[in-house]
């Protein structure tokens, strides 16, 4: 029997050919998946007492941000929160 190149029912053929990626461990779609997760993570902040703000700043004050975050060692999200406490819980 020939080894035909697109034929993956005879398993043992291609036991020593290795495929790219991972391995499929989830039957969900990717989308489906970061729609899940996303899902989970806003029920994880919600039972910690987070709230969501969202808001639209310019790119030079949106690159400040995000280095004064990474010389303080935080997150952007914990840097502005840090802003947030000392400028408006006074």
């Amino acid at each position: 029997m020939a080894k035909e190149s697109l034929d993956r029912t005879t398993i043992d053929l291609f036991a020593e050919e290795k495929r790219a990626g991972r391995p499929k461990t989830s039957p969900l779609s990717r989308k489906e998946q970061l729609r899940h997760s996303k899902r989970n993570q806003l029920s994880r902040d919600k039972a910690n007492g987070l709230k969501r703000i969202e808001l639209k700043v310019e790119q030079d004050l949106f690159d400040m941000l995000n280095l004064q975050a990474k010389s303080a060692n935080m997150t952007r999200s914990e840097y502005i929160q840090q802003l947030l406490h000392t400028h408006v819980a006074r």
